[in-house]
């Protein structure tokens, strides 16, 4: 498989698994498969709960702001891409985190928001620095595994001032680059983890660990290391693309971010030939507070290219 379709994939994924999973955030264990008992019946991109049949959330809308900065910036201007993301929040999108909210219209400067966020609240180790995080992961990759992972924890730090949720970033960048080199993420796990600030090294140790399930967590997938836990987990215990975004669903809570990670890596593991055309069919990504633009699966894919292309 060229590295270029499994680049495309990781993006198409993520948003794919994004607009699956929104209509069952914060329902319970197992109500995907219970409203479509059958993979490859069909109608699972359903909308519902304000979302329309595969509308994208702010994972993926967010996503597409941190691309279009790196295409368009010619590399990672963090002023840049914070000031797309207060655009976009001031715009009222349907859903965004209330962590994310707070930090992108308290009036600080792009580079003390987040930080401040975190002194006052001291709670800042939400997944919404890694549920957007598809688009630099495939722009970075080229550049190296130092590189996309210190990538990673700046963007992260727009939004998270919590180094928890900055690792967690990392780590899924990493991943996505050792799967776009056609290697095993699973295998490289252990590798990773010694990358991993060693505060924080324990933590993502014992939700990537090959025995951890899902049911094991002690905290909501709303956290960034049981989000990655599970989205990797989903991975591990299946064999396609579709079966690893629908046990990303079936695990209830924060759906549409899980499934949104859990698209990203196994789209680049499995491939763009492997997401169902049903599911991207209807796939649609507005981005409120630039001219009611839509992007749709062309353009998703094209953004892709320009992300692979640019780190050439």
């Amino acid at each position: 498989m060229m590295r270029r379709e499994r680049a495309v994939a990781t993006v198409v994924g993520s948003a794919v698994g994004d607009a699956l999973g929104a209509p069952f955030e914060f329902g319970p264990p197992g109500a995907f498969s219970a409203r479509f008992p059958e993979p490859g019946g069909g109608g699972e991109m359903c909308g519902g709960g304000g979302w329309e049949p595969g509308e994208a959330t702010d994972d993926t809308q967010m996503a597409v702001l941190v691309a279009e900065s790196l295409l368009e910036r010619g590399g990672l201007d963090l002023p840049d891409v914070f000031a797309r993301f207060q655009r976009w929040a001031g715009a009222e999108p349907k859903d965004i985190g209330l962590q994310t909210e707070d930090v992108l219209t308290n009036g600080m400067p792009w580079d003390l928001a987040a930080g401040l966020h975190f002194q006052v609240n001291l709670r800042a180790a939400g997944n919404g620095s890694l549920m957007r995080a598809s688009t630099s992961a495939v722009h970075f990759a080229r550049a190296g595994q130092s590189a996309t992972m210190d990538a990673a924890r700046r963007i992260a730090a727009l939004t998270h001032g919590d180094r928890a949720a900055w690792e967690g970033t990392a780590v899924l960048h990493e991943l996505v680059r050792v799967t776009l080199e056609g290697a095993d993420p699973l295998g490289a796990l252990p590798a990773v983890l010694h990358l991993v600030h060693p505060d924080h090294r324990q933590r993502y140790a014992t939700v990537l660990a090959a025995d951890w399930h899902p049911d094991q967590a002690t905290e909501f997938n709303g956290a960034v290391w049981p989000c990655l836990g599970s989205a990797v987990w989903a991975l591990r215990s299946t064999t396609s693309f579709e079966d690893a975004v629908r046990a990303a669903i079936d695990l209830g809570g924060d759906t549409d971010t899980v499934a949104a990670v859990a698209g990203a890596l196994a789209g680049a593991y499995h491939g763009l030939d492997a997401i169902p055309a049903r599911w991207t069919e209807p796939l649609h990504v507005p981005l409120p507070g630039f001219g009611g633009r839509v992007l749709r699966l062309d353009d998703l894919i094209d953004l892709a290219h320009r992300l692979e292309a640019a780190a050439d």
